[in-house]
């Protein structure tokens, strides 16, 4: 299995590694028990399409009943026609300075493709529709349901490179975020941005949090005040770093360009008033009244998950400060039992239920989807995040001695299971002190560590599992009906059938996990000061494992482009602006004494505890205006850079119109349609490679399938193959 083995020896030792054999993508196609006509009609047809568009395939078994479809750009000149379109569009939209270079030999040597913009651009011509020049394949949609996944292959060369790096230093640097952007692409990019400018922003909350621990102790305004200070200018400090990053890497405002969704439906096409371009139309009336179901969607994971937190929460009190009877060593555990049986299976239907109601709302692009799916998700990462800890400081804590008495509820209902009925014992109740701090003590150490166990140990552990089934289930199988590799693909075949069954790498899961800490700190920090020192630690961890995730348990990401860290934005301003107002109530009500107000409601002066929410909240809008503004005065490396281009672009047009000729046509490369691949094109391949001499692996492996119509008969032996291979084992 290429996992962690991969990034601990050199590739030198397993030949598999050492090479992609110039494999752009690998489309992962099933072959279904029943239907296998269809099927194969369809990978004909998948063959066919991708030709058609200018990719050169190859196809072999991809074990379980499945194909592996090879892909690449046939030749140099498409690629360059691809880019050079890409790059005009992107000059179009404004997103670059100046258009391309009509030299395109040197504008290619000044500015040259990344492997992120190859694969990109790679995907794109696969998946777009044909009416925009692609092969217009959507995995696992209409005549593509048997397609699996189109997925790059892992670099395990530099993927044991950049683990070894990262692991020996404690900084990342530009050069290893540009490396991540050459990679995997700016969407990937900004996630470990953001983790690492986090991470150099929490240095001095963590200092000045151990500080405040040693000196001014729990609850202390001064360190509330500093922290909500600090993060606002966390917050505005982001909002300019990305769009300088967004500067230095070409991607500012590619936003603008959207990509389609597949799924998307219209309900007529109608003439764009500007373009004169026939668009699709769907109302924009029905999508509001759909986008109203946030409103029930929100209720509902309030009563159903606020139900089932609640319900642990005085169980538990009940059990910890209530009961004194038989078995309660054992019955503490119950909530928790009951949290991790409940809260996952609530968690998931309600999340498959936000993913319903954002089809619902049918969003054109891929980015409107996007969002409003992250809008969803943060309600219910918001619930199960911090509802326990409002409820300990803000129900248990002023208003205990009131509510406390009416867990007598679960004293009645447990007494019709004891002997005779008799009363369960019970001792005076009196609010635990410790119960505030030892909550933030567990979500900002201990879960930490469990979900980094959960992440990264578990998936690992059950791979392995896995595999060793797999290989025994291979060893007692005694059918001679197996499909065989050639000897010098194997090792490679093997890799990319592991590489096939991996999950898909999705970085909205690791922006949630940093979005909901930030929550943490901005929001309760005040009752544990040593909240960001837990998270310095994490977070150094955190960027390693990420890195680890990424090379080892999950598919490569197709390496998309973004200029910000997305909707997480929105999420990020609301936590930091909460933050105040929660800081302010948690000093007011604790400041005098860690007991808080110690049950008594009527001891809390309502008008100043308003009067301190109000101050601190406009105390946060007035620093955020004036931070803001003063960043905005500084320059930085990506606005001094978009100035620069931009000076030189109007000094270039200003020398044409003073007197340079101007050319009458552009020269750029044809925009049109792949190039065709033909049997002359790969014989006098052939040709040249046996002039050269001896050809390497990489060359022979594309030389065994002549064309798309041999490539269109070996797959559909493969096919008929298999399903030998199936009907036999079903007649066992």
């Amino acid at each position: 299995m290429a996992g962690l083995q991969s990034l601990t020896r050199d590739t030198k030792d397993e030949p598999g590694l050492k090479s992609n054999f110039d494999v752009d993508y690998v489309i992962h196609y099933k072959i279904p028990t029943t239907d296998t006509a269809e099927a194969e009609a369809a990978l004909v047809q998948l063959i066919q399409a991708l030709a058609s568009v200018g990719f050169a395939t190859e196809v072999r078994n991809g074990g379980k009943s499945s194909l592996l479809v090879f892909t690449k750009i046939a030749s140099d000149k498409l690629l360059a026609n691809q880019v050079y379109r890409y790059r005009v569009q992107d000059w179009l939209y404004g997103v670059r300075a100046s258009a391309p270079n009509k030299d395109l030999a040197k504008y290619f040597e000044d500015e040259p493709v990344t492997e992120a913009e190859r694969l990109r651009l790679a995907y794109l011509l696969i998946t777009k529709p044909k009416n925009e020049g692609g092969a217009g394949i959507s995995p696992k949609i209409g005549q593509w349901k048997h397609v699996q996944s189109v997925f790059p292959l892992h670099d395990h060369a530099f993927n044991r490179q950049w683990i070894k790096q990262w692991s020996t230093k404690y900084y990342l640097d530009e050069s290893d975020l540009n490396q991540i952007r050459d990679r995997f692409g700016e969407r990937v990019a900004f996630y470990f941005a953001f983790l690492q400018s986090y991470f150099a922003f929490l240095l001095f909350p963590a200092v000045f949090g151990f500080g405040a621990w040693l000196v001014l102790g729990q609850f202390s305004w001064f360190y509330g005040v500093v922290n909500c200070l600090w993060s606002v200018v966390f917050f505005e400090h982001w909002k300019m770093k990305e769009i300088d990053l967004a500067v230095q890497w070409g991607v500012r405002g590619v936003s603008k360009i959207q990509h389609p969704r597949p799924q998307f439906q219209f309900e007529r096409e109608a003439q764009d008033p500007v373009t004169r371009e026939i668009v699709k139309v769907y109302s924009p009336l029905k999508r509001f009244a759909r986008q109203l179901l946030q409103v029930p969607f929100a209720l509902a994971c309030v009563v159903v998950l606020g139900g089932l937190i609640v319900s642990c929460f005085s169980i538990e009190i009940f059990i910890t400060e209530v009961y004194n009877g038989p078995f309660k060593q054992y019955l503490t555990f119950l909530p928790t039992v009951l949290l991790t049986v409940f809260m996952p299976t609530f968690s998931t239907l309600l999340t498959r239920l936000a993913e319903r109601l954002t089809e619902l709302e049918n969003y054109e692009t891929h980015d409107g989807h996007q969002a409003s799916f992250v809008q969803k998700i943060f309600v219910l990462n918001f619930i199960t995040s911090y509802l326990g800890i409002f409820l300990t400081a803000f129900v248990y804590v002023p208003f205990g001695k009131i509510l406390v008495p009416y867990l007598d509820i679960f004293q009645l209902t447990a007494q019709k299971f004891t002997i005779e009925g008799k009363a369960l014992p019970t001792k005076s109740w009196q609010i635990n002190p410790d119960r505030l701090t030892k909550q933030i003590i567990y979500f900002t150490v201990t879960a930490q560590v469990v979900n980094f166990a959960t992440e990264v140990i578990v998936p690992y552990v059950k791979r392995r599992v896995t595999k060793t089934a797999e290989k025994v289930s291979k060893i007692s199988e005694k059918n001679g009906a197996t499909l065989k590799d050639l000897p010098e693909e194997a090792d490679f075949l093997n890799r990319v059938r592991n590489e096939a069954e991996l999950d898909v790498y999705d970085v909205t899961v690791d922006y949630r996990e940093m979005v909901v800490q930030f929550g943490y700190l901005s929001l309760f920090s005040v009752i544990w000061p040593l909240t960001a020192c837990s998270f310095l630690v994490n977070n150094w961890i955190e960027a390693r494992s990420d890195a680890m995730k990424i090379a080892t348990s999950c598919q490569r990401p197709i390496p998309w482009r973004a200029d910000s860290i997305g909707p997480w934005l929105t999420s990020l301003g609301f936590l930091s602006w909460l933050g105040s107002i929660t800081s302010a109530s948690l000093v007011f009500l604790f400041t005098n004494s860690k007991d808080g107000p110690d049950g008594s409601p009527w001891d809390i002066p309502g008008w100043a505890l308003l009067l301190s929410i109000l101050f601190a909240e406009h105390l946060y809008l007035a620093v955020q205006i004036v931070v803001r503004n003063v960043l905005l005065k500084l320059d930085s490396p990506g606005l001094q850079k978009e100035r620069a281009e931009r000076f030189t672009m109007k000094k270039q047009l200003l020398e044409q119109t003073l007197g340079q000729d101007l050319e009458d046509e552009s020269h750029g490369p044809g925009l049109s349609g792949g190039e065709k691949i033909t049997r002359e094109t790969l014989e006098e391949e052939a040709r040249q490679l046996s002039v050269k001499g001896s050809a390497s692996r990489e060359e022979l492996f594309w030389q065994r399938q002549r064309s798309a119509g041999e490539t269109i008969q070996v797959a559909q032996t493969l096919v008929s193959e298999i399903t030998a291979v199936n009907q036999t084992k079903a007649i066992k």
